[in-house]
């Protein structure tokens, strides 16, 4: 069917997109609902009501079905990209036991795996001790093990948000292997769920009874049912194809399937992260993500709350641009611009270390500005955030390349934050490199959109479907004379920084009982 279209579900953290393709990979309609991120009961929780997302979800295409009911009506397949790390307990019904507990959740288990007195000493002296200990007490399985048996005893499924939703499309506890990621016991190196004597089982103890069937990424994981059909609209029978999480599916949708290409995220997590058909740990004990390519795997390094930071400084500096982007109908950052504009590279001195949350190998670690002199406005506090969330992915690529040994010769971007040229071109001058901006945003969603039409047999391999449908709009060439301002303060300053702070970071912890 010549007109068939593609529709792609990216539910993130912050909103939820329903996205209309073609099978050349172009944008037809796009519907967003936008959420609360989270609900904190106590400091440091960060939970979500599944609902949310389902009734997301549905008002979402109906949306579409009311904008563009002919690409709506024609829609060939669906998929569904989510963010990672999020876990639902569900009934045998798929009714949602409490709140779905997110990746920005800080909550710790009791350590329980290692604490005789044999294997204590044994970790110890192999030095992985602290890092076993502090790896199982993440696990919000446990937590709700040891502070809500009750749920835990009437848990059906533990569903990523993915899960949860191809469940209520399709009736199935279906799931991709690509959006399996999290503290979950799965086994990364082989793509499929740990055995009993393996490691993550041992740390994430839940039953395999609890865990969704596991479905190859591009293969159908099921069919739109009637129930779903009459709450979304979409087709009763449509296949739902499995995809993977929304980082994997924003590389693919990034057109990354090279190692010599990177694919910058810049979305809530901001993510360095590219493409090996080998298994390699960029971080120690930090293994790579399953690919939405089936058999290959995701290296990533992660800035925890990332372009995020983008949203807190509207929040706390950017009244007056916001409320004149919503009578423009443009995208605030559009507005921010002007920001970046009136600077200049380096900000006039002022140095961002974006670890508004910590992150992996700095677990102790805040955020930092430093370098204020009365010169510094409100324009460079904006310049300086952006600049420290570029220097913290050009860290986080150099540290890719140094594990696989290849050098990487551009990248791509995506993600909210790219809309704006500006930031692309700041973030291409500091890593140095050419960076491809596609002709979406949406790359989750394209990532998505491609695996649904390889899962149709639109397409014989995924390359072929990144050849047919990513096109780049335009490539940011990096300014020398900017990439030499920004390699030095990189080397010379940003790289020191997080040794230099540490100890101070411990220290207001203990003073003031700033939570971990």
């Amino acid at each position: 069917m010549k007109d068939a279209t593609l529709l792609a579900v990216d539910c993130g953290t912050q909103s939820l997109r329903a996205i209309l393709f073609s099978r050349t990979g172009d944008m037809l309609a796009c519907a967003k609902m936008e959420y609360d991120p989270y609900v904190s009961p106590f400091p440091g929780w960060a939970e979500q009501d599944p609902e949310l997302y389902w009734n997301s979800l549905v008002a979402a295409c109906r949306k579409l079905e009311s904008e563009a009911p002919r690409a709506f009506a024609a829609v060939a397949g669906m998929g569904v990209t989510t963010q990672r790390a999020s876990m639902i307990n569900v009934d045998e019904t798929g009714n949602p036991l409490r709140p779905c507990l997110l990746w920005l959740d800080q909550r710790r288990a009791n350590p329980f795996f290692g604490q005789n007195r044999l294997l204590k000493t044994s970790l110890k002296l192999a030095g992985l001790k602290n890092r076993i200990d502090d790896i199982q007490t993440q696990g919000k399985c446990s937590w709700i093990m040891q502070n809500q048996p009750d749920i835990w005893a009437r848990t059906f499924k533990y569903l990523q948000v993915s899960g949860f939703l191809n469940h209520r499309l399709t009736g199935e506890f279906n799931d991709s292997t690509a959006s399996q990621i999290g503290h979950i016991p799965f086994n990364y190196k082989t793509q499929e769920w740990a055995g009993p004597w393996q490691l993550s089982k041992w740390l994430f103890p839940v039953e395999k009874e609890k865990l969704p069937v596991l479905i190859k990424p591009g293969e159908i994981l099921g069919r739109v049912t009637e129930a779903a059909s009459l709450l979304c609209g979409i087709k009763k029978g449509i296949p739902v194809v499995a995809c993977g999480s929304d980082k994997g599916c924003e590389t693919l949708g990034a057109g990354v399937v090279s190692a010599k290409t990177a694919s910058l995220s810049f979305g809530t997590t901001a993510t360095v992260q590219t493409v090996s058909g080998t298994y390699l740990e960029v971080i120690p004990y930090m293994p790579p993500y399953p690919s939405p390519v089936p058999g290959f795997y995701n290296p990533e390094v992660e800035i925890f709350r990332g372009f995020w930071m983008i949203s807190w400084f509207k929040k706390e500096f950017a009244h007056k641009e916001v409320e004149e982007a919503k009578i423009l109908g443009i995208p605030a950052e559009e507005v921010l611009n002007r920001c970046l504009e009136r600077t200049s590279p380096g900000a006039m001195g002022l140095v961002v270390q974006p670890y508004w949350g910590a992150g992996l190998g700095q677990p102790h670690a805040k955020g930092a500005m430093i370098g204020f002199g009365d010169i510094h406005t409100r324009d460079h506090i904006y310049r300086a955030v952006i600049e420290g969330l570029g220097f913290g992915l050009y860290e986080g690529l150099e540290k890719i390349e140094k594990k696989t040994k290849i050098k990487i010769e551009k990248a791509a971007v995506s993600g909210g934050a790219s809309q704006s040229n500006e930031i692309c071109r700041i973030m291409a001058d500091i890593i140095n490199l050419p960076m491809v901006k596609g002709q979406t945003h949406e790359t989750s969603g394209l990532g998505a959109a491609m695996l649904t039409a390889k899962g149709l047999g639109w397409y014989q391999t995924l390359e072929e479907a990144v050849d047919q449908m990513v096109h780049a709009e335009i490539i940011f060439e990096p300014d020398p004379e900017s990439a030499q301002i920004y390699r030095a303060l990189y080397s010379k300053v940003y790289s020191k920084l997080y040794a230099a702070l540490k100890p101070l970071y411990s220290e207001i912890r203990n003073i003031t009982g700033y939570p971990e």
